[in-house]
């Protein structure tokens, strides 16, 4: 479990550490943490699933290292390694390609390198163990040539070029190039945002969730300011405010009462939807609420959670939601579940898919996500959107937004 002080993995910069088996990729991410975080050994195969480690590299800021199985694995259990490795290509901000120099470049560091180009992953390919064997010039060139890459010589046993590697991570790294924040557009310095946060079960003791501690952040980052309420103490803060507030963001799950007791002519909006907007597509998930009125019997819709959590009696994912679209589409409709990192890579057998807020999957993998079901030919929509719609109130949650708002009329939502 994260820290609540720790900067959330999902908005870590995320670097994956890839190669053949024994390349030295366990060892790289151990030099550059400087800690023992991968378990080495002689023998290939060593590391099985991905090792996920949190550190800060400035300037880049927080970031994470994922080391990952051999690229190269055998067998059956060897092939599901791959897939996981693969998997994580969808999450990585860059890539670091370790391959032993002894061995040289093979049709596998070929093959994932195209991949890389493929997905627009920024990469760097590190030769390790340079201390037994320093490549001339040429070879070098020639290197860099096959793998169309910048190229780094290292030795994670003695430390050497290690430093170089870090400054090439920086390089490559883009870390000036900020995501857009949740609340960009809707409040500027000095506002005043509303915070609607009801607490129940499924919220941590003694915490807020994530979407809610995320979007406190951004506002004070914003030079903003933040009040925090419950949905039923929510009429008597905004008596209490001598102005009214830029906006208001609520949990999706109270949008009905806190729509009720928003004036008309305050902005109102919910975490879900500020997260479709950052991470995804906010446009495309409004235009894939509207497919669910056209479900016939026997659709298959996937329901995804981006994390895993203990379930509640009146679960949103496994117990609302699949009630709600009941009520809008009948009662035969086959329900299915995804949870945590994975993902279906086939997922064409389903007309629609719900998505949660995603506050735990970093953007990549988000638009990985949209991106698969756009091509797949699959609605997709969000928890925040899909709650918006049942409660009646969608036109309204997506007002501050005009490309949804656009999206929302074209499909006759309005």
């Amino acid at each position: 479990m994260e820290n609540m002080n720790s900067t959330p993995m999902a908005n870590r910069f995320t670097i994956g550490i890839f190669g053949r088996r024994n390349a030295g990729k366990s060892s790289l991410i151990n030099a550059l943490t400087e800690q023992n975080i991968a378990v080495t050994s002689e023998v290939a195969g060593t590391t099985t699933d991905p090792v996920y480690k949190a550190m800060e590299l400035l300037p880049i800021g927080p970031v994470v290292f994922i080391d990952t199985a051999g690229i190269d694995d055998i067998g059956e259990l060897g092939k599901l390694r791959i897939e996981k490795t693969y998997e994580v290509l969808r999450k990585c901000d860059l890539a670091l390609v370790v391959i032993d120099v002894g061995t040289g470049v093979t049709q596998w560091e070929k093959e994932f390198a195209e991949q890389l180009i493929k997905r627009k992953i920024p990469c760097i390919s590190v030769l390790n163990q340079c201390d037994k064997h320093m490549p001339d010039a040429d070879e070098l060139e020639k290197l860099k040539q096959e793998l169309k890459t910048p190229l780094v010589c290292i030795s994670c046993r003695s430390g050497m070029g290690v430093d170089e590697l870090k400054k090439q991570i920086i390089a490559c790294s883009n870390y000036e190039d900020k995501e857009p924040s949740l609340i960009e557009g809707l409040i500027r310095p000095g506002d005043l945002a509303v915070l609607v946060t009801p607490i129940d079960k499924s919220a941590p003791k003694g915490r807020l969730i994530l979407p809610q501690q995320q979007t406190i952040r951004d506002i004070i980052d914003n030079d903003a300011m933040a009040v925090i309420t419950k949905e039923n103490q929510l009429k008597d803060t905004l008596k209490y405010l001598s102005q009214p507030p830029a906006i208001v963001i609520t949990d999706s799950q109270a949008f009905s009462k806190v729509s009720e007791d928003t004036p008309p002519e305050i902005p109102l909006t919910s975490f879900s939807i500020l997260f479709a907007r950052k991470k995804a597509d906010l446009a495309e998930m409004v235009r894939g609420v509207k497919r669910i009125e056209r479900l016939s019997p026997g659709d298959k819709v996937l329901i995804v959670e981006g994390c895993t959590h203990h379930r509640q009696e009146d679960d949103i994912g496994r117990v609302k939601i699949p009630r709600w679209i009941r009520q809008i589409a009948g009662d035969d409709i086959i329900f299915q579940w995804a949870s945590g990192a994975y993902y279906p890579k086939d997922i064409s057998e389903y007309v629609v898919i719900v998505h949660c807020g995603g506050c735990m999957l970093n953007r990549r993998e988000m638009q990985y996500r949209v991106e698969t079901a756009r091509q797949q030919g699959v609605y997709i929509t969000n928890y925040g959107v899909l709650i918006a719609y049942v409660t009646g109130i969608l036109p309204r949650a997506l007002k501050p937004f005009l490309d949804a708002s656009i999206a929302l009329e074209q499909n006759g939502l309005m």
